[in-house]
């Protein structure tokens, strides 16, 4: 996920995606820790993309 994408969206439609991610992520620590995980690289990506989710809600948050 881009940057550039989750400007465009607006404050309720991040939420719903953080949201979203915090899930998969809870899922993807299920499947590494019973040795399903194929791409463990995956959980790094989605933390990389929670942490970016969260920086535009709090910039979007200090612009009101």
């Amino acid at each position: 996920m881009k940057a550039n994408e989750v400007r465009k969206m607006s404050v309720a439609e991040l939420e719903a995606k953080l949201v979203e991610l915090k899930k998969d992520l809870f899922f993807l620590r299920m499947q590494h820790a019973t040795n399903q995980l194929e791409n463990p690289v995956k959980i790094s990506l989605v933390k990389k993309d929670i942490a970016r989710v969260e920086t535009i809600i709090r910039e979007k948050q200090l612009e009101q």
